[in-house]
């Protein structure tokens, strides 16, 4: 499955719109009794604006030209009340928008994040970190722009505009047909012209992601970069990827500013042909000065509007072109589903076992190749090979960070596939070269996803780590269980987070424990400690070593020699140097 979010095919694009809008439409299903009071708030607005033009009009006709001054005052208090009602509907219908606006893009930001947290490894490979952050904060303000403010002044436009176009055909068929002929080229306009401008707004928001994910990785990459002395390196690229935002920022303003001087100048022209028609009627005496003045305000109720849907439309075009980006994450699937498996197997002490396994990560580029083993309960093997060979991407199918393109991996006799992420977890340890931690305190990040010891005070746990032979290893932390961890783990050395990893990995009493490189930053000492504690693992834990010193693996009971993606067993100890020294190298 294609995970990268800016190089899918056109057409999985539009399906993934089409469902993305039926996500959204749910959203909104859920402030239906808020959308509906809004909307007749602003009928109600509506309806008052355009009882305004008429009232004026007759009053010039009926009590300005005979000089009824005391009908003035009348129609003037009249119209006062009027526009307090609106000013009052009007200000009622924001606010309330303004707060649905607000639920929607949270309900949105959460569901992004956890539709995210649901992926597999792959997709992070496939799409930076900088862009996926654009996505759930710049992409959903668009849109929230559009809700709390747009899509109502959008549906007021559009009624106004309505009722205006009534009333100009109502008063006078002929002139409201001359009056309204501009609007149809506006209307033709629009439609040839908005495809252009999405497609202008999309590239705006990608360049500014592909900007988002530069600085992320300079920042995150901060130390190398003044180890190496290269601030110039990554200020050239962060020149680029700023470049091209701010062309695509140039080009999606001008596709956005075409709109309001059309629009205005068919507004204008509009108006030009009410008076004209309009004076002439008059002089025919088909027409009074009232109905003029009225006429020329429906006609400017009429266009006015569209004059603001000129910069509400474009509002319109970067909600959909940020719709777009959001529905890409939103529609995307797991491709690693738990699947039922209902085959029968002999009972065996296999622990872990690979059928004719080929894996690659890209299509057509295999790196393993009919790989077939079994791990057996309470035994320790080793995986050994050069640099590329195969080792980690083997430990990542061990632990179904991805799934073989064929062949099948067994877990207590069963599909791997078949056990949830939690049970899966629970049976699996895997310790990683370099390890994450978050911010928090020591105790946290131990605890990290295990329910078993939930709700444990300092002095329960303590007495639970005295059982697993781990107190020893909180002496490398000035505070012990409260040893603050800052965000990422930057307030310990990269040997004190393999500790906390180890930790964490060896409390849950996994089936299968894997080690990838674990003790590669942790000093000799600190290494034979950990040692000790593994052998008072319980005998049925298995241990996979993947390493680079030979002193790990020396007790090893098999070894496996992983290169070419090619696994063959290594035999004894002696056996596996005996390769290495036929040409093979350990990295």
């Amino acid at each position: 499955m294609n995970y990268n979010l800016n190089s899918q095919p056109v057409a999985e694009k539009k399906a993934s719109t089409i469902s993305g809008l039926r996500s959204l439409l749910n959203l909104v299903s859920e402030e239906k009794r808020k959308l509906i009071t809004a909307l007749f708030s602003i009928l109600v607005n509506s309806g008052l604006n355009l009882l305004g033009p008429f009232l004026i009009g007759y009053t010039i006709d009926k009590y300005i030209q005979t000089k009824q001054f005391h009908g003035v005052l009348v129609f003037a208090a009249i119209l006062l009340g009027i526009y307090l009602v609106t000013f009052v509907t009007n200000y009622f219908q924001t606010q309330l928008m303004g707060g649905v606006g607000q639920r929607i893009i949270l309900k949105l930001s959460n569901s992004i994040f956890n539709k995210i947290q649901e992926l597999p490894v792959a997709f992070f490979n496939d799409n930076k970190a900088g862009d996926l952050i654009s996505r759930v904060n710049n992409d959903t303000d668009k849109l929230n722009q559009f809700f709390s403010q747009a899509l109502m002044q959008f549906v007021a436009s559009i009624v106004l505009m309505a009722g205006s176009g009534i009333f100009l055909l109502v008063i006078n068929f002929k002139l409201g047909l001359a009056t309204l002929i501009p609007a149809v080229f506006i209307i033709l306009f629009t439609k040839v012209i908005s495809p252009w401008v999405k497609r202008r707004n999309a590239q705006n928001l990608t360049s500014a992601g592909a900007m988002s994910a530069e600085i992320q990785e300079s920042l995150n990459n901060f130390k190398v970069i003044i180890a190496f002395n290269r601030r110039d390196y990554f200020r050239k690229r962060f020149d680029v990827a700023n470049l091209q935002n701010y062309k695509t920022a140039i080009r999606a303003a001008m596709a956005n500013g075409v709109f309001l001087p059309v629009f205005g100048l068919f507004s204008s022209l509009a108006q030009l042909m009410v008076l004209s028609y309009g004076i002439y009627l008059i002089m025919e005496r088909d027409f009074t000065v009232g109905l003029l003045v009225s006429y020329l305000s429906y006609a400017t109720n009429f266009y006015n509007p569209l004059r603001q849907l000129a910069s509400l439309w474009t509002s319109f075009q970067v909600a959909l072109a940020s719709w777009d980006r959001i529905a890409q994450i939103l529609t995307l699937e797991n491709n690693l589903p738990v699947i039922a498996d209902g085959a029968q197997r002999e009972m065996n002490t296999a622990v872990m076992s690979f059928e004719n396994v080929h894996f690659g990560y890209l299509e057509g580029k295999e790196i393993l190749h009919n790989i077939s083993f079994r791990l057996d309960a309470g035994k320790t093997y080793a995986l050994v090979g050069p640099t590329g060979g195969g080792k980690t991407t083997t430990a990542s199918i061990m632990a179904r960070l991805y799934d073989p393109q064929k062949g099948k991996v067994l877990l207590k006799g069963r599909d791997i596939r078949s056990y949830t992420p939690a049970e899966r977890a629970q049976r699996i340890g895997f310790i990683l070269q370099e390890p994450f931690l978050f911010a928090g305190t020591m105790k946290e990040n131990i605890l990290y996803s295990n329910d078993r010891y939930k709700g444990y005070g300092n002095e329960q746990f303590l007495k639970v780590l005295q059982e697993a032979k781990l107190e020893a290893l909180l002496v490398s932390f000035e505070k012990g269980l409260d040893t603050v961890v800052s965000s990422g783990g930057d307030s310990l050395s990269l040997g004190q987070k393999q500790l906390v990893a180890f930790m964490r990995a060896v409390l849950r009493k996994p089936d299968l424990l894997i080690l990838d490189e674990a003790t590669a930053n942790i000093d000799t000492l600190t290494e034979q400690l950990l040692e000790l504690i593994l052998k008072q693992l319980p005998q049925e834990t298995t241990l996979v070593i993947i390493a680079h010193r030979l002193n790990t693996i020396e007790n090893a009971d098999e070894i496996f020699f992983i290169n070419s993606g090619e696994l063959t067993p290594a035999g004894s100890f002696n056996d596996a140097l005996d390769k290495l020294m036929r040409g093979k190298r350990i990295s």
